[in-house]
């Protein structure tokens, strides 16, 4: 049997970046990776396992016996264990024994620089390496204007085991025929971007993702890395932008992953009032660690490098802002400041954003950041965390809260409505209706709507033009774009067969349309941060249940006027007041008939009248249907 050669890939200067937790391309250097040395092809492993007293690769390759192919230790007290083996080739299954000095505990673990994973409910790590032909040159050179602030950012949020499946052969998707057919579903609804739940390696099917165990391969679930990337690639050939969601909140304890590693807390934080989650049952990283640190922004880096990813979406941030998250008195320790935040997250999350707007500018973090902690979305140099955009969780739950009622009470709560305002510009906000909202008895979304099934769509659709002409970004979850009616269930297909009735084609095509009016009317996304871009007309008809308000756009011929009726009641002859006089046409209302609406109510070309109306000199009388939205635009 061969043995291990000395050899390394790291310098002393990648060593020095690691140990300072400066190190972003750890993935060039620890794992798996084919080698030739001395004309002899095998592969070269590295991993840090500073508690280690032996490290052995096992594997298939040499019947999984400890001891066989020892690893040597680096002399510069790094940690690392590394060694070429000969013959060992693309597609072998290993894994690393470690022997601790602790007491002198044997742990056995994936590689976690893995680049692909056997198939759950094996665990082992494969021996991987693919030549990609990237055929996005184009996407990739135009992204910084797709993914910027003042761009429509209309995102898909996907779970890809549960989007669509091969019903015949009841198995998921291949990323192969994913990248035909969810390719094709999200041009042709007219979405900007696809979030991908977590398609890291993970073991759990009913985690949905979020507890990561191969921080370095998509999952084997669906297919091998280089289809992942075809996926990506199909996606960018489309004009389609995809964002990944991100987990560096938290691991599970399995023990062929991160936890323990070394017989140690490697990865974890020592103290489990710091690196325990109680609701997750997981590990919290030691973000005060810098050889931690380097793994993860290394981990966010790799992801936008070699997959060519768009974005981040970084799950649970407030779990990491504040050390008594979810814990009860006397479970927490203050920081050294007596305060309630996580110093050391902190500083961790401003390093990960300069260093992933630092190396690729034309691509989002995006926080999943439910408290009202200051500056998430603005940049470190003043002060921030460094994010491109957060998510805007108070906007979700008051709407929500909201259109559950019923209408004859609306007017009792039109400040749930109207409050998000007031806020609305401190962050660069999401609207996300995300699968947070579908699960664990919280209903669909559909069945959160009063009232009988006509009702509920329109109900349905009004919620959708609110959140299509509110400001911000928006994320909307699968399913929700044509009104499923079951909660989401992660084990089983959307329901698609629900598209052959009216109010669910209705509502897809609702959807389709609001996404071609965000992306093709300016001042629903050039001010999409800014205040000047928001204008309210009226939100004190509290009585009617109505609003009205304006969005501006950097030309002030692109505005647009935004009525709503939140009542089952029509409203004929409304009156409107606004800042010119001129001519209007009506661009959208959700009562169309192709919407399942009524389509009885319509407005022909307005002419305003000078008479003042909500302190402005003009006004127009305008006729908006019975739990609708209607937009409005003055001609040319």
């Amino acid at each position: 049997m061969s043995k291990v050669k000395a050899h390394s890939l790291f310098t002393d200067f990648d060593i020095n970046l690691f140990k300072s937790g400066k190190h972003y391309k750890l993935y060039e250097k620890f794992g798996s990776h084919l080698t030739t040395l001395n004309g002899v092809e095998g592969t070269y492993f590295a991993v840090w396992a500073p508690s280690a007293k032996q490290v052995s690769v096992i594997g298939d390759f040499n019947f999984w016996k400890e001891g066989a192919h020892k690893l040597n230790v680096r002399w510069d007290e790094s940690g690392i264990w590394e060694g070429f083996i000969p013959n060992i080739g693309k597609g072998s299954a290993y894994k690393y024994k470690i022997e601790s000095h602790n007491n002198g505990i044997k742990t056995e673990k994936a590689d976690p620089y893995a680049r692909r994973y056997e198939h759950n409910p094996k665990t082992a790590s494969i021996v991987w390496e693919d030549a990609y032909s990237w055929k996005d040159t184009k996407w990739m050179k135009s992204r910084k204007k797709k993914n910027a602030l003042n761009a429509p950012f209309s995102v898909y949020e996907v779970h890809l085991g549960s989007w669509k499946k091969q019903i015949e052969e009841n198995r998921f998707l291949s990323y192969v025929e994913l990248a035909d057919q969810l390719v094709d579903y999200v041009k042709e609804m007219n979405f900007t971007h696809v979030e991908l739940m977590p398609i890291m390696e993970f073991p759990y099917d009913p985690s949905w993702g979020y507890q990561v165990t191969g921080y370095f391969a998509p999952t084997s679930r669906f297919g091998y890395p280089e289809e992942f990337k075809l996926l990506v690639d199909k996606l960018h050939q489309n004009d389609i932008g995809i964002l990944l969601d991100w987990v560096p909140s938290h691991f599970p304890e399995d023990a062929h992953g991160l936890g323990f590693f070394d017989g140690s807390c490697l990865y974890e934080h020592p103290d489990k009032r710091k690196g325990y989650h109680q609701d997750w049952k997981s590990l919290i990283f030691n973000y005060g660690r810098n050889e931690v640190k380097s793994f993860l922004i290394s981990n966010a880096l790799f992801w936008l490098d070699q997959y060519h990813a768009d974005g981040l979406r970084v799950d649970a941030v407030a779990s990491m802002l504040f050390l008594d998250y979810s814990r009860e008195e006397g479970e927490w320790e203050p920081n050294q400041y007596g305060g309630r935040e996580n110093l050391e997250a902190i500083a961790f999350m401003k390093e990960l954003n300069e260093a992933i707007y630092g190396t690729f500018p034309d691509v989002q973090a995006i926080a999943e950041e439910s408290t009202s902690f200051p500056g998430v979305s603005k940049p470190v140099f003043l002060g921030g965390l460094g994010f491109g955009m957060k998510w805007m969780m108070g906007w979700m739950h008051d709407t929500l809260q909201y259109f559950a009622k019923e209408p004859i009470y609306r007017k009792h709560h039109q400040d749930d409505l109207t409050f998000s305002m007031t806020y609305a510009f401190t962050e660069n906000f999401m609207l996300p209706l995300s699968h947070d909202e579908v699960v664990y008895g919280k209903k669909s979304i559909l069945n959160r709507m009063p009232g009988d099934e006509w009702q509920k769509f329109a109900n349905l659709r009004i919620l959708y033009s609110y959140m299509f002409t509110h400001p911000g970004t928006k994320l909307l979850f699968q399913g929700a774009e044509f009104g499923q009616s079951e909660e989401w269930d992660f084990q089983k297909s959307l329901d698609w067969h629900l598209l052959q009735y009216k109010p669910h084609k209705g509502v897809q095509k609702l959807i389709k349309d609001l996404n071609k009016l965000y992306k093709t009317e300016p001042a629903f996304h050039e001010k999409q941060f800014e205040q000047e871009g928001f204008e309210w007309i009226d939100y004190n008809d509290a009585e009617n249940s109505m609003f009205a308000y304006m969005r501006h756009g950097n030309n002030k011929k692109d505005t647009v006027i935004v009525v709503c009726n939140m009542t089952p009641m029509p409203k004929n002859n409304y009156k409107l007041g606004l800042p010119k006089a001129g001519k209007l046409k009506q661009i959208f209302n959700s009562d169309q008939k192709d919407y399942f609406g009524t389509g009885n109510y319509s407005n022909k070309l307005m002419i305003t009248k000078m008479i003042p109306w909500h302190f402005r000199a003009h006004s127009v009388e305008v006729i908006i249907p019975p739990l609708s939205v209607a937009i409005f635009k003055y001609t040319v």
